[in-house]
């Protein structure tokens, strides 16, 4: 544990004078982002070359994992959370479903060295990277020279990741004045406002916290939250906030992927004598609702969908490879 702590710490370092040595120049900036589009997109980065970031990361899903409960990862590994979207990130602080990560370039750190997602180690990286022709070439037209450092290529994943913006749902639209929301959308919204801003508010419909939605503890997963990263008995059980941005995308819900369904989330919610005693207490100040009254909060979560985002050619994987 001591020394995962320390390469980590000597990553941090390492990113910081990348970014400092590369300076931002617009040019170098978006060979950055190209090159941390191409790592994206390649299975290279892993142990058997099969699985790429975007395997599990998918855009027309809002790069989540559509279907999947769990992350799918190398040699029909079967991890234990389900794969968050990434959109806005460039903004957000505390990454992955218990914030263990905290800096955006440091977020792929993990995926790629998991025995359960992409199981590399980064000496075989660098390794592999160095075997394929175009590695080379992206790296100088990004940093400015040849060099293939792990740093460099985290800096350039989190770059690419930090392009993912979605801001053109029709919520947006309408917000902005450019577009108008039905009368069952209206109501759906009110409602929205009333019970599930408290947790779900900002731009991004989310307020970056680590809270408890009452879910009862999986006895197969056994996931305590965000308590396996701060040790303290406080966060157990506790989960980040997800951005509610292209929900009706994103599907199945919640951290291990247990609900398939966006009405299946509200009827949690709506049972509060079956909510777990370690439930934060916004989510038990929910009250009840009808069958109407949610199928309106369902009508306004779909205006969350930002088809132009989900279909944005800068984004996918096509290009890459031509």
């Amino acid at each position: 544990m001591h020394h995962k702590i320390v390469v980590i710490c000597m990553l941090v370092v390492a990113i910081a004078t990348t970014v400092v040595q590369s300076g931002n120049h617009g040019e170098q900036d978006e060979a950055v982002v190209a090159l941390g589009r191409r790592l994206f997109y390649d299975p290279v980065l892993s142990v058997d070359q099969t699985t790429s970031c975007g395997t599990c990361h998918q855009q027309f899903a809002a790069f989540a994992h559509v279907d999947h409960a769990l992350s799918h990862g190398v040699y029909g590994r079967i991890g234990t959370r389900n794969v968050p979207a990434l959109q806005n990130l460039a903004s957000r602080r505390g990454f992955m479903w218990d914030g263990a990560i905290e800096h955006l370039d440091m977020q792929a750190l993990s995926p790629l060295t998991s025995h359960a997602e992409m199981g590399e180690t980064l000496p075989r990286i660098l390794e592999k990277l160095d075997s394929v022709g175009w590695c080379r070439t992206l790296m100088t037209q990004a940093y400015g020279s040849p060099d293939i450092t792990i740093p460099r290529v985290l800096r350039a994943l989190g770059r690419f990741v930090a392009t993912l913006e979605s801001r053109s749902s029709r919520f947006d639209r309408w917000h902005a004045g450019q577009d108008t929301l039905a009368e069952n959308e209206r109501r759906g919204y009110d409602l929205f406002r009333a019970y599930c801003a408290s947790c779900h508010n900002g731009i991004d419909f989310t307020d970056d916290s680590f809270r408890s939605n009452g879910l009862p503890l999986d006895s197969l997963l056994m996931d305590h939250g965000r308590e396996r990263v701060t040790l303290d008995e406080q966060d157990r059980y506790r989960f980040k906030v997800p951005s509610l941005r292209n929900v009706g995308r994103t599907m199945p819900y919640m951290h291990d992927g247990r609900f398939k369904r966006l009405r299946d989330v509200l009827a949690h919610y709506a049972q509060q004598d079956d909510l777990a005693d370690h439930a934060d207490p916004l989510v038990r100040s929910i009250a009840p609702l009808d069958d109407r009254a949610r199928k309106d909060l369902i009508a306004f979560l779909l205006t969350l969908t930002d088809e132009a985002f989900l279909r944005d050619t800068a984004f996918g994987e096509k290009e890459v490879w031509e």
